[in-house]
């Protein structure tokens, strides 16, 4: 997998924010890549109403942005004198999700952060509508920053959910790169519903157990394959049955994993869109933070 070089980091400095940005600082750190805080105001932000006059309202969209100007340099200076990297910044006005794509594309960017909550709802916009709309039009994989707490450590257990499609392709390289000291799980998940679906379609019992079995050994054999191509000695594999976005955020929990990494897909056909739904399922139900890769 090609090395991350910059790293986009969105922030409405709120906590979450924060935690996004730093857990964004100490990728950047790690992987030696440069990192982009951006903000992006809302037009109607700006907006005071209309009884108020134009030169007032001018003045103050230029004390609001030179506000926000501040506070971005104010925090990328930290971040240099923390973690010794270079950081730029970025404030641009119009729709979160459209503008931190395009900076991200302009920047040459290998991944986006951003905070799942924060105090202009970044919940509602970054697991929600916007989120959706980023991780469809982003042209980099997209991690979701779970926490608020700002006593980020390097990432110790992973869960890297593949299915064995191309969009999980690159899920296992992505995790060596996020987390390369970090114990990885290659985890499949036998969708439970497949099997109730054929079962009532009144498919016999002993031809369902040798689907079963042979699905499973198909699965292992394949995952075996990757955990050979990968060659990395902290990479593990299992495979279990039951709803993938619960069976997931399940298995995540019990092992404590702070990380999951999972592929994002295109709703070009059905089988497409429902793995699409595993994703955002996950994205909304994890505990621990999310990145969705391309």
């Amino acid at each position: 997998m090609q090395k991350i070089q910059h790293i986009v980091a969105a922030t409405d400095f709120s906590s979450h924010a924060n935690a996004a940005i730093v857990r964004a600082a100490l990728l950047a750190q790690e992987s030696g890549a440069e990192l982009h805080l951006i903000h992006i105001v809302h037009p109607l932000d700006l907006y005071v109403g209309s009884e108020l006059s134009y030169d007032f309202q001018m003045h103050y969209q230029q004390v609001q942005q030179q506000s926000i100007k501040t506070q971005l340099e104010t925090q990328a200076k930290q971040l240099r004198e923390q973690f010794s990297i270079k950081v730029h910044t970025c404030n641009r006005i119009g729709r979160a999700h459209t503008e931190i794509a395009a900076y991200a594309a302009s920047s040459n960017a290998g991944l986006i952060v951003a905070g799942a909550q924060g105090a202009n709802s970044l919940l509602a916009k970054l697991i929600g509508s916007t989120a959706l709309r980023l991780l469809k039009i982003a042209k980099c994989p997209v991690m979701i920053v779970k926490g608020k707490n700002t006593s980020i450590q390097t990432y110790q257990q992973v869960i890297a959910a593949v299915d064995l499609s191309p969009g999980s392709s690159d899920v296992p390289s992505m995790a060596s790169t996020i987390a390369p000291n970090a114990k990885i799980e290659l985890l499949l998940i036998f969708d439970s519903n497949q099997e109730a679906h054929m079962y009532k379609a009144g498919m016999d019992e002993a031809l369902l157990a040798e689907y079963r079995t042979k699905a499973l050994t198909q699965a292992e054999q394949k995952l075996d394959d990757i955990l050979a191509a990968q060659n990395n000695s902290h990479m593990s594999r299992q495979i279990l049955n039951g709803y993938p976005p619960e069976a997931i955020c399940e298995r995540a929990k019990s092992l404590g994993a702070d990380l999951i990494i999972i592929g994002k897909h295109n709703s070009r056909n059905i089988e497409e869109w429902l793995l699409g739904s595993v994703s955002k399922g996950v994205a909304y139900a994890a505990e621990c933070d999310v990145l969705l890769n391309n």
